[in-house]
């Protein structure tokens, strides 16, 4: 099983979707399954969100996957509040996520 990590910077909202998800779907094309590293992000907004499904989505129409690793307090609680994070596998660490898939 190919896999290929992905960082997302300090913030993923209206400003930089368009490049993170292009990033994220290039990984999942070359037929890579997706670890998402979000160790530096302390925001995502609804159109971050919609990046993240969507990418999952696309995974799994490929037969991929898309974890998520390392989403910090505020990310989390954004997450909790909508429900996306019944939608991804979340690690807490890198090491956590590799041994586990």
């Amino acid at each position: 099983m190919s896999i290929e990590v992905y960082k997302i910077g300090e913030s993923l909202d209206s400003f930089n979707y368009g490049q993170v998800q292009d990033d994220i779907l290039a990984v999942l094309k070359k037929g890579s399954n997706a670890v998402v590293d979000m160790t530096v992000c302390n925001y995502i907004s609804s159109t971050g969100l919609r990046v993240l499904l969507y990418s999952k989505k696309v995974a799994a129409s490929k037969g991929l996957k898309l974890y998520l690793v390392g989403i910090n307090d505020e990310v989390k609680d954004i997450m909790d509040v909508t429900g996306f994070n019944s939608f991804f596998d979340i690690f807490n660490t890198m090491e956590e996520c590799l041994s586990a898939i």
